[in-house]
């Protein structure tokens, strides 16, 4: 049995500028934390998960791919 992938067509940030919340294709929300999980198991197309300096896991585009290279750079909403 395959999973399903979807790709993230939208995010929510906090007042300081960080995301705390994507928005799927098929228009599911789900907390950063999750969709990072799920980019690692391979369930978000284009995605991948790297580390910052500060240690912490974040969301970016896959380089392969031809989509917008930051995740913060996607359209926001509410």
């Amino acid at each position: 049995m395959s999973r399903q992938t979807s790709k993230i067509i939208k995010i929510k940030k906090n007042k300081e500028g960080d995301i705390t919340d994507v928005m799927l294709e098929n228009e599911i929300v789900v907390p950063i934390n999750h969709a990072i999980l799920m980019a690692k198991e391979g369930r978000i197309d284009g995605t991948i998960v790297v580390r910052g300096k500060d240690g912490g896991e974040f969301l970016r585009n896959d380089p392969n791919s031809d989509t917008i290279d930051a995740i913060s750079a996607l359209p926001t909403f509410q």
